[in-house]
């Protein structure tokens, strides 16, 4: 007689509900999408947002740098040792082990966030994409076993859509990162277009420059979500419907940002419920699309797309 399966303990139960928690209050976006995610995948996806969540604020809610540098080396020994893992990093490390996920991702990872310590200046594409894999793509590749992903052909296009997401997150939050003393739009495109990196932190850069800057990193941005797109047809299909409508919601902050001349120096694009649920319907009608659903045979990844971070751990770069 098969015994009845084992009910999470309570101690378990509070951990899935506070990572639940912390992706219901800080991402409406990603939480609308995970609700489309079945069981268990839902709580993995939180599990891993709860985590990337905690490193990001071990930096930006950090007093000063040298905080920040201590908050992140103390998650670092939780995860390798020798520092007894809190319940958050105790949680993922469960679910790594239970989907064979690669821990190299996450100390690229912890790099990235690092990066972002004291004065951040990027110099070109090159170093803006290689700082968008280490903070945003490896994320996909720790979400392609989440998601049941075993075909590698699609590692490529996991890293795509965070690449993607990255540079859109940048693109919106100009403003508010020099606030923070950091310029993540490059100094080459900047100077090109007339200004400078010191100038947007003095906020005396010209808005038509910046804006110019902006919609070509979007236009960049295109480029990595239309490679994800093309390799959706790896997901599974009960969970297709919830990454490509997070990749459709994300990406109408995009849309806003050139609805208002690319300029995030005179508006920050904010989604509301209404821009998430068209987002989430185009999501819905994107899921036919024959490149989403399989039946295209466009679904090649360009290599391209990868040169600045061939050399990094983990970016399975063909």
């Amino acid at each position: 007689m098969r015994s009845a399966p084992s009910r999470p303990s309570t101690a378990t139960r509070s951990v899935d509900e506070r990572c639940r928690r912390i992706l219901d209050e800080h991402s409406h976006s990603f939480s609308l999408a995970a609700r489309l995610l079945p069981e268990p995948q839902r709580h993995e996806a939180a599990v891993l947002y709860a985590f990337c969540r905690r490193v990001d604020d071990a930096v930006d809610d950090a007093p000063d740098e040298t905080t920040a540098a201590e908050r992140l080396s103390r998650i670092r020994d939780e995860l390798f040792g020798p520092t007894e893992p809190g319940a958050i990093v105790r949680t993922l490390l469960d679910v790594a082990r239970r989907r064979d996920l690669d821990l190299a991702q996450v100390r690229e990872l912890l790099k990235g966030v690092e990066s972002d310590l004291g004065v951040v200046r990027v110099a070109d594409d090159g170093e803006l994409l290689r700082y968008c894999y280490r903070v945003a793509g490896t994320v996909g590749l720790l979400m392609a076993p989440v998601l049941g992903i075993d075909d590698e052909r699609a590692f490529y296009h996991a890293v795509d859509l965070g690449v993607g997401m990255q540079i859109t997150n940048i693109c919106r939050d100009v403003a508010e990162d020099a606030e923070r003393h950091r310029v993540y739009l490059p100094a080459e495109r900047l100077r090109v277009a007339g200004t400078s990196q010191e100038e947007v932190l003095e906020g005396e850069a010209s808005e038509e420059a910046v804006s110019r800057v902006v919609r070509d990193l979007l236009q960049m941005a295109d480029d990595y979500y239309a490679s994800a797109d093309r390799g959706m047809r790896y997901i599974p299909a009960r969970c297709r419907l919830g990454i490509v409508a997070a990749a459709r919601i994300y990406r109408s902050y995009g849309v806003q940002l050139r609805q208002h001349g690319c300029n995030p120096l005179r508006v920050r694009p904010n989604l509301s419920l209404a821009d998430k649920l068209r987002g989430f319907v185009n999501g819905a009608g994107a899921w036919f699309h024959p490149r989403i659903s399989g039946y295209s045979p466009d679904c090649e990844h360009n290599a391209d797309l990868h040169t600045p971070i061939a050399d990094l751990p983990g970016t399975h770069a063909p």
